[in-house]
């Protein structure tokens, strides 16, 4: 996997039964933690987790509006929607429904489906808290409290990624 990772204590989470809340601190401007979230999946998504896999996984992205798709780009012009956005906000807010069910096949109705809101907040001019929720696991179903114990391994894993990609791709200031 390759990339350098963060001290797994700096991300907080807090679970209820259909709901999953982490907290971190990222450096850089909200704009810039923001950008990397939403324009840098690629670069910071587990890509084991992905329907081409590691080998195969051209491209992962999110249309920056709302009612844009998240999407996998794969070989041969393989394309799956897994997310929609309902709220595009930047750089504070950010909404999608998560249309991957428990056993990783596409949800198509969205009424079936968990969301995500992450939302941005400047702790100082270079440090950005990050706040993400993601709730409704009860739309998936009877599988719903193991996908929330699964995610909430998952969801470590893709922020601390995340957190190595803010850092690895901060911009430079000149003086």
């Amino acid at each position: 996997m390759g990339q350098e990772l963060t001290d797994p204590a700096d991300i907080r989470q807090d679970v209820g039964q259909f709901s999953l809340r982490c907290s971190l601190l990222v450096p850089g401007s909200v704009e810039h933690a923001f950008a990397v979230f939403t324009d840098e999946l690629t670069d910071w998504w587990v890509t084991e987790y992905t329907w081409s896999g590691p080998d195969a996984l051209a491209e992962l992205g999110m249309e920056p509006r709302a009612g844009g798709m998240l999407y996998e780009l794969g070989p041969y012009g393989f394309r799956a929607d897994w997310g929609r956005v309902l709220t595009w906000d930047p750089p504070r807010r950010l909404v999608f429904v998560w249309q991957i069910g428990p056993d990783r096949a596409p949800v198509p109705d969205p009424a079936r489906a968990s969301e995500v809101e992450v939302l941005f907040h400047a702790e100082g001019p270079e440090r950005t808290r990050v706040e993400l929720e993601h709730r409704h696991f009860d739309r998936h179903g009877e599988a719903a409290e193991g996908y929330r114990k699964a995610l909430t391994a998952g969801w470590h894993e893709l922020l601390t990624r995340y957190v190595a990609t803010v850092s690895r791709h901060r911009p430079t200031t000149t003086a």
